[in-house]
């Protein structure tokens, strides 16, 4: 019986060569897609679930009311690590870290810059990162050590043991090797080459000494292991006002529990509660998938009930001769699936083809596991969902025939189902037109964030990382640069142009006890607004003609239209327990969400709290000459560090990583949908020319034009095509337009764009259909006739 099935369903794919190659298309590229985009999808949830511990290791965040809101963060009071631990009995360790930023890492000639971050000795013991040589539980204990990534013992030691070697730090301190870990994969929240350890960064870091005793800076990123993660909401409560109870006078500071697991996709907060983060962007393309697929699937149904009228023969002689329905059914599933498998292998190769591409478009290493036991139960899930879901509307069709009323030809089958084929085009549209209409607003939204005013001039700027060596050749290094022609000014500052680093609350005349506001905090030298092309408002910059400006400040527009003060230049600010006299009024600067309205910013001047030194270069058609000239002075003052800059415009650009990759799939898989659902439309298009070819016959013979023909037969798709965009356009406005209330910045929901979506939908529709309605008006009637 097997094998009757069998060869039934190869002669049928051989005497149906076109529809069975738009079957087999069509869901070849459903599954390509809904595979890569799964892919995708699966890589995000996975992200820090290789950690041995993953279930009970949690960070520490704050939520602080002030604003009127809650605002919550990441970055706590050093004193917080080490009260934790006897805070509850639940509490099984904690460890600090502290971003370290890029270091430069010298082994004898070779030196590298490279990330790293300090870390207290309980870190590797918490999340078990895999350590090919070393000791997690000792590995950090000792200042001198540092902990280093398979790659990096290659890069420096070749196939040498680098156990007990030295490798010197930012020249000056030379550590000994005393672990080394597994490469940290790419879908771990941590990301680093170099661990370095906490007692080190107490010796080296006075920002560290100080801050051993201090409640009120919050600069430290520290981490919990639960004994038990069931116990994490009596944890929460047990530790939730600790900040307070320690520090009477604290702003109300409570500490809340983060769960691991969650960091990747769950770490944007609104007002104190979890809000979707990036986890919207994986639900949004796990519904495109399931689109795609189901766009695939109708394709195939309504292919197999189009073309049932020839199989009705076949339906009828089998029951007549004893074949039961149910028989019929498992008959037509049977096809169905061995369709979705040839269909799925051909997707399975097309996805290792597309592979490279792909990666380079999500900016991951994505590949298949085909030595994973989860891998083929999901392909035979999916296979058996393609087959069932694409073959049982046709299976229960075509096995309901009455065999006499088939046999004597009174059932004229295609009427029949022609009211579910035309919902499932008109949900396939509709699909497709909710797809473009997604893409063309997210794309408007990426253009109206990138087309806003900035505040500062990115063009000619760079930044170049401060270190030890150019903070103390700043004045000869800032001099010579000017000297060279090809240098407009220099400045430092405690961040780049493209960045927020601190944070701070500002006091003022007229502001309300109760209320607190945090201020973006930048702390500079001289020609901080010439340098970045900031355009001061009201006032002036910090001048080296006043000595008093060592106790000045300036505020951003934003501040200001906060503050609502009169007469603001020479009001007197409270910051840090002390009076500023407010010099200057400077233009908002778009420093950090750039999807988000421009904070409330304050400068000061001070030179020893620098973090990145920006440099304008002048107007010039030979950039790499320039460039040269500053390179051969940060070498002469700092020889040990390799030259390495930024530009702003591009570190700006990053910030638009993650939506301009939505875009790009969004578009991409837009496309495809409409190219599977134009695959589908086309064979039913065929399917109802050869159905009216007679019809068509005889209106030509009457005088019908071709026009008119050609319009007979496309006024039919048409409607369906304007019904799919009569439900989806208002569907697709509401969910788009509660998608981008996550934006403070965001753009306006145009009319046009529905117009024109459907429009060209009904254009592409139009296209298809003509084309085989041309091939049959152009057919010579005579021969359409002559069986009658």
């Amino acid at each position: 019986m097997f094998k009757n099935y069998f060869l039934v369903t190869l002669r049928g794919l051989r005497k149906n060569v076109t529809y069975s190659f738009i079957n087999i298309a069509g869901l070849s590229i459903g599954i390509t897609c809904s595979l890569l985009i799964l892919l995708w999808v699966f890589d995000e949830l996975s992200y820090n679930k290789f950690l041995p511990k993953s279930d009970r290791l949690y960070q520490v965040w704050i939520n602080a009311t002030f604003d009127g809101k809650i605002n919550s963060w990441t970055s706590l009071p050093l004193p917080t690590y080490e009260a934790l631990k006897t805070e509850n009995s639940n509490i099984k360790n904690t460890a600090v870290t502290d971003w370290g930023g890029d270091h430069l890492f010298t082994v004898g000639d070779k030196r590298i810059t490279k990330r790293a971050f300090y870390a207290s000795e309980e870190f590797l013991e918490m999340f078990q990162f895999p350590l090919i040589k070393g000791n997690a539980a000792s590995v950090l204990d000792d200042p001198t050590s540092i902990v280093i990534t398979e790659e990096m013992a290659k890069t420096f030691f070749g196939e040498a043991d680098p156990i007990n070697q030295i490798i010197r730090v930012d020249n000056k301190s030379d550590l000994k090797v005393t672990g080394v870990l597994k490469d940290v994969p790419k879908n771990s929240s941590f990301q680093f080459d170099f661990l370095l350890t906490w007692k080190l960064n107490e010796e080296t870091n006075k920002w560290v000494k100080e801050g051993k005793t201090n409640w009120g800076n919050n600069s430290f990123q520290i981490f919990m292991e639960l004994n038990d993660p069931s116990n994490q909401h009596a944890v929460d409560q047990a530790i939730k006002g600790l900040i307070v109870k320690k520090d009477p006078e604290d702003y109300k500071r409570e500490l809340f529990l983060h769960p691991l697991l969650k960091w990747r996709l769950s770490s944007e907060f609104e007002n104190g509660k979890e809000g979707e983060g990036r986890m919207a962007f994986v639900k949004m393309f796990g519904l495109i998938a399931i689109f795609i697929l189901v766009i695939a699937c109708i394709n195939f149904m309504n292919l197999s009930t189009a073309r049932s009228e020839r199989r009705a023969r076949e339906v009828g002689i089998r029951k007549s001769v004893g074949s039961r329905r149910h028989e019929l059914i498992f008959q037509f599933i049977g096809e169905s699936l061995f369709i979705s498998t040839v269909a799925f292998l051909i997707a399975i190769l097309l996805a290792q083809l597309l592979m490279p591409y792909y990666n380079n478009l999500v900016d991951k290493k994505l590949f298949i596991d085909y030595t994973s036991f989860e891998f083929w139960l999901f392909a035979l899930a999916l296979i058996f969902f393609t087959g069932v879901v694409s073959g049982s509307y046709p299976a229960f069709y075509l096995s309901s025939f009455q065999p006499v009323k088939v046999l004597k030809g009174k059932v004229q089958v295609g009427k029949n189902a022609s009211l579910p084929r035309k919902v499932l085009v008109t949900l396939q549209f509709g699909f497709s037109i909710f797809l473009i209409i997604g893409t063309i607003i997210i794309h408007q939204q990426i253009q109206h964030v990138k087309g806003r005013a900035l505040g500062y001039d990115q063009q000619n700027l760079i930044t170049v990382d401060y270190t030890e060596e150019i903070g103390k050749n700043f004045r000869p290094i800032k001099l010579e640069l000017l000297q060279t022609g090809v240098v407009n000014s220099v400045t430092k500052s405690n961040s780049p142009i493209t960045q927020i680093y601190s944070n701070n609350f500002l006091g003022w005349p007229g502001k309300p006890e109760s209320q607190k506001v945090i201020f973006a905090t930048i702390a500079t030298e001289y020609d901080y607004t010439k340098t970045m092309g900031i355009k001061i408002l009201e006032g002036r910059d910090f001048s080296e003609d006043f000595k008093s400006d060592s106790m000045a400040i300036m505020v951003n527009k934003a501040a200001m239209d906060l503050m609502q003060l009169k007469n603001p230049i020479g009001e007197k600010l409270d910051l840090w327990g002390r009076k500023r006299e407010l010099i200057g009024i400077v233009d908002n600067v778009l420093m950090g969400d750039p999807f988000q309205q421009a904070r409330p910013m304050f400068v000061v001047l001070n030179p020893e709290w620098a973090g990145a030194v920006t440099i304008r270069l002048e107007k010039t058609k030979d950039l790499a000459a320039s460039l040269k000239k500053v390179e051969a002075i940060f070498k002469k003052y700092s020889p040990a560090y390799p030259f390495e800059y930024k530009f702003a415009d591009q570190e700006f650009a990053k910030k638009f990583t993650d939506i301009n990759m939505t875009s790009r799939l969004a578009s991409l898989f837009a496309f495809l949908a409409i190219v599977i659902t134009g695959l589908g439309l086309f064979g039913l298009a065929a399917f109802a020319a050869e159905q009216r070819t007679k019809e068509i016959g005889i209106r030509k013979v009457m005088g019908a034009s071709v026009s008119s023909l050609v319009g007979l037969m496309s006024k039919d798709f048409s409607k369906l095509v304007v019904v799919a965009f009569l439900i989806s356009s208002p569907v697709a406005w509401w969910l788009l337009n509660q998608h981008l209330q996550q934006y403070k910045y965001r753009v306006e929901i145009e009319w046009w764009v529905f117009p024109l979506t459907g429009l060209i939908a009904l254009i592409f529709a139009i296209a298809i259909v003509s084309t085989q309605a041309l091939r049959a008006a152009h057919a010579n009637p005579a021969v359409s006739l002559r069986s009658d």
